[in-house]
C-alpha cells in the first residue's frame, strides 16, 4: 500500500573513516561479498530499532539519505567492538554496500550487525537494514496511516571489516546492553553462581602432527590435568589413548589414566561414552565397568553428522548406553549436538533415566550439526528453564567458536567447557600448549565479570555427585 517500488545497488568508492584510511570496496559480485552473504553463522550479534526523523530526511519527498544507514552500521559495528575487544576500534573498509530499497521519515528501521571472523587485530562483520513500520503515504488516507510490513523490506546490506590494535584490546565489560528483541538483560558475575570449567585435554582425533602438546600415555594426561586444575578447571572430560595417539576405550587404559590423576589431583573425572566414531556401544561403554566408578559419564543424545562421518545413537542406543550409566553410579552429562536432542535428554529425564539434576551440554560447530550461534544457546538455555527440570547447563564449542561461544555462556549463567579436544590454537595462527592455557583464559575472563571458579568439591557440590 503506497509503497514506491525502487532497487539501487552501490558501490562507496573513497569513504574516509576515522583513521584518515580511504574505503577499497568490491561490487556485488566480489567473491568475498558472496561469502558473507549468508549461511555463515555469527560469533556475535548486535540489534538496534528506530524511527527515522523529519531530520534525517535529506531530498525531496522525505527520502532519507542512504548514509544514515551507514551511520547505523557504524554504531552496530562499535558496539560488536566493545563487547568483543572492550575497545570502540576503527572501522577500516567496507567490501560491499547494497541500497535496496527507499526510506523516509517516519519510517522505523531495524538494523541488525553480526562479528563474523575475528584476526589478530581484524574483525569482519555483516550488518543488514530492514523497514519494519512505515507511513502508508496514500493520497486516500489520513497523513498519520501506517502498516507494518511482514515480512521487513530489506533496505540495505553491507559487509566490513574494522580493527582494533592490539594495544587497546582488553577484556570484556561484565554487562551487554540490553536487548531490543526482548531477550533478557544479562547480570553481573556475582548474581551468575559458581562457574565449573571442564577441560577436554585429550579428544579421540587431535593428533600431534596438529598440535604436538596433546597427551597420550596415562602420565601425560595426568600432567596435563593437575595444569588445568592449577588453571581453574574442576572437571577433566577424559578420552583414552595408546602411546602411539590411537583411540581406545579399553577399560584397563581408562583405569591406568584415572589411577594417574588421582594421584596428582582431585578433579572430577567425566569419562567419555562416544568414543570414536565407529566404535560399537560395547566397546564405547567400557570406562562404565570400572569399580569404583568414574565420578561422570558423557551421554550422547542423539544421531548426528560428524564432518564426512556419522556419528550414531539411535532412541534404543541411548537408552542402553544411559542404563550403563545409572549402573556404574557415575553421574549422567547430556551431550546436545541438536535442538532436537534437548528434547531427548527432557524426555529420558521425565522417564526417571536419568539421576537429577539433569546436566546438559551444549556442542557448538561440529559441521553438520548445530552451528555456534547466539541465538542457539539462548534459545536451548530457555527450554531448558521453561521445563522447570533442576538442571545446569554448559557450553562446548569448536574450533574458532570456543572462545565467543563459552565466554557467551559465563556471562549467561552457563558453564565451560575448552582444552585440545575442541579447539587447539590459543590465537589464530598460535597454537595452544596443552589445555592449561585454554582454561586460564577462561577463569581470566570469569574473573573479569567477577563471576567466581568453582574448586573441585564445590563442582561436585553443584553437579550431585557423591
Amino acid at each position: 500500500m503506497g509503497r514506491r517500488a525502487l532497487s539501487l545497488r552501490a558501490r562507496v568508492v573513497g569513504h574516509w573513516f576515522d583513521d584518515g584510511s580511504t574505503a577499497r570496496t568490491v561490487g556485488e559480485d566480489s567473491p568475498r561479498a558472496q561469502r558473507y552473504a549468508g549461511g555463515m553463522p555469527p560469533l556475535l550479534t548486535a540489534k538496534v530499532r528506530l524511527r527515522m526523523s523529519s531530520h534525517d530526511a535529506h531530498y525531496a519527498g522525505e527520502l532519507v539519505d542512504g548514509a544514515r544507514m551507514l551511520g547505523l552500521f557504524g554504531d552496530l559495528a562499535t558496539e560488536l567492538l566493545i563487547r568483543h575487544d572492550g575497545d570502540e576500534g576503527l572501522f577500516r573498509a567496507y567490501e560491499s554496500v547494497e541500497f535496496l530499497a527507499p526510506v523516509f521519515a517516519g519510517d522505523y528501521i531495524e538494523a541488525v550487525g553480526e562479528l563474523l571472523e575475528v584476526g589478530r587485530t581484524s574483525r569482519k562483520m555483516r550488518f543488514e537494514a530492514r523497514k519494519v513500520i512505515g507511513n502508508v503515504r496514500e493520497g486516500s488516507l489520513a497523513p498519520s496511516s501506517g502498516e507494518v510490513y511482514a515480512p521487513p523490506i530489506v533496505v540495505a546490506r553491507a559487509v566490513g571489516t574494522c580493527v582494533v590494535p592490539l594495544a587497546l584490546q582488553r577484556p570484556r565489560p561484565a554487562q551487554l546492553p540490553p536487548s531490543t528483541d526482548g531477550e533478557h538483560t544479562l547480570g553481573t558475575g556475582e548474581s551468575l553462581g559458581e562457574l565449573i570449567i571442564t577441560a577436554a585435554i585429550v579428544g579421540a582425533e587431535v593428533t600431534r602432527e596438529q598440535n604436538p602438546h596433546v597427551p597420550f600415555t596415562p602420565d601425560e594426561i595426568a600432567i596435563e590435568a593437575a595444569k588445568c586444575r592449577e588453571a581453574g578447571a574442576s572437571v577433566i572430560h577424559l578420552h583414552a589413548r595408546h602411546d602411539d595417539g590411537r583411540a581406545t576405550q579399553d577399560k584397563d587404559r581408562f583405569a591406568r589414566t584415572i589411577e594417574a590423576i588421582r594421584a596428582r589431583t582431585d578433579v572430577i573425572v567425566q569419562v567419555s561414552t562416544g568414543g570414536a566414531v565407529g566404535m560399537s556401544i560395547d566397546e564405547r561403554c567400557q570406562p562404565l565397568l570400572l569399580r569404583p566408578a568414574p565420578d561422570m559419564a558423557t551421554l550422547n543424545c542423539g544421531t548426528i553428522n560428524f564432518g564426512d562421518d556419522v556419528f550414531v545413537n539411535t532412541r534404543k542406543e541411548i537408552r542402553d548406553v544411559a542404563a550403563r550409566i545409572q549402573e556404574s553410579g557415575a553421574i549422567a552429562e547430556c551431550e546436545v549436538y541438536e535442538v532436537g536432542h534437548l528434547d531427548e535428554a527432557l524426555v529420558l529425564h521425565k522417564e526417571n533415566r536419568l539421576s537429577p539434576p539433569l546436566h546438559v551440554q551444549f556442542v557448538l560447530g561440529i559441521g553438520g550439526a548445530m552451528a555456534a550461534r547466539e541465538s542457539a544457546v539462548r534459545y536451548m538455555a530457555a527450554e531448558l528453564m521453561a521445563s522447570n527440570v533442576a538442571h545446569t547447563w554448559g557450553v562446548a564449542a569448536v574450533g574458532r567458536f570456543q572462545r565467543p561461544m563459552t565466554e557467551l555462556a559465563i556471562r549467561m549463567g552457563g558453564h565451560a567447557r575448552v582444552g585440545l579436544e575442541d579447539n587447539i590454537y590459543l590465537d589464530k595462527g598460535v597454537l595452544a600448549e596443552g589445555s592449561a592455557p585454554l582454561v586460564a583464559r577462561a577463569r581470566a575472563y570469569a574473573d573479569s565479570i567477577g563471576r567466581a571458579v568453582a574448586s573441585p568439591s564445590r563442582a561436585r557440590e553443584l553437579l550431585g555427585i557423591r
